[in-house]
């Protein structure tokens, strides 16, 4: 289902599914990450649910994510401050993680990426504001960037997350398309 009119950048609490025929494949990605076989084999095959919670407090702007897998499996949950102070973050799939958000115009990502990846993060968004989203893995050494916003997809406003995934000189980029599935 297309995001309704009401969800914005500042506004993503709701249920999202991952649309797969409209994201692309994220197998390759994630071995670069070094996720093993059988756990890319199971995450291909599932249904992936992201619930998020968005909200402001005094600590600033957050995003808290859950995601679900088909029967119920979730992941270490995400907890974001939009501030874009470097947080350490320990996830059972992608391990010890440093990382930072904040939201922004994906026209002025932060120095130190390369032509194609800003060209390919920035382009295509429906609204000015996204929300950029930087890790890093130092035991695996990769990095990954994120721009989450809304773009149009056959024709539909989606939400989008846009990835970039470096190790070395490897580079991986992909999307992910998302369906609304209503309020939490």
């Amino acid at each position: 289902m297309a995001a309704p009119p009401e969800k914005t950048i500042n506004d993503l609490t709701g249920k999202w599914v991952m649309n797969k025929t409209k994201s692309k494949d994220f197998d390759p990605i994630l071995a670069l990450q070094g996720i093993g076989w059988m756990t890319r084999t199971i995450i291909g095959k599932a249904t992936v649910t992201v619930n998020i919670k968005q909200y402001t407090d005094d600590a600033g702007k957050h995003i808290d994510v859950d995601q679900v897998l088909t029967g119920g499996i979730t992941s270490t949950p995400e907890k974001r401050i939009l501030d874009w102070n470097e947080r350490p973050h320990k996830d059972a799939t992608f391990g010890d993680l440093v990382g930072r958000s904040k939201l922004t115009d994906s026209k002025n990502l932060e120095p130190g990426f390369g032509g194609e990846d800003v060209e390919f993060l920035s382009a295509g968004w429906d609204a000015d504001e996204q929300l950029h989203s930087w890790v890093e893995n130092k035991k695996a050494g990769w990095t990954a960037t994120q721009v989450w916003g809304f773009q149009t997809v056959d024709g539909e406003r989606r939400y989008v997350r846009k990835v970039v995934v470096r190790k070395g000189n490897e580079l991986r980029q992909g999307f992910l398309v998302y369906d609304y599935a209503g309020p939490l």
